[in-house]
């Protein structure tokens, strides 16, 4: 079974970096066809779909956090990390990993992390 796992700083100054790093165990992050994909939630706020890396290394991100955001992995860890600039108190959320598939206009996430809270605050 799939399992991921979320780590990182749990507090974040603003205009500095948020980095996290997701580490997957149960399956390849290189395997066709899945992809890995970060997903945030501020507090009394729904889902917010961030980006994406896929199995080949393509990424995309959301159009209002491209600007901002970086996904990126480490195959020989089997890891994939993202990085969010610029940070304001506006990100702070829940961030989750998750494992993505099927149709990209319409994609699947079958496995999840249990999420890490990320605090954007002086």
């Amino acid at each position: 079974q799939v399992q991921l796992q979320e780590s990182g700083p749990g507090l974040v100054k603003p205009s500095q970096t948020l980095s996290l790093t997701c580490t997957v165990s149960g399956g390849s992050i290189t395997t066709t066809y899945y992809a890995w994909t970060w997903i945030r939630q501020p507090p009394g706020k729904g889902l917010e779909w961030m980006g994406v890396i896929a199995y080949d290394g393509s990424t995309y991100y959301s159009p209002s956090l491209k600007s901002r955001t970086s996904i990126s992995r480490d195959t020989s860890k089997n890891q994939f990390f993202l990085q969010l600039s610029s940070v304001t108190p506006e990100d702070t959320a829940v961030y989750y990993c998750a494992r993505e598939w099927g149709d990209s206009g319409s994609p699947s996430h079958d496995y999840w992390g249990q999420g890490t809270q990320v605090t954007v605050s002086s």
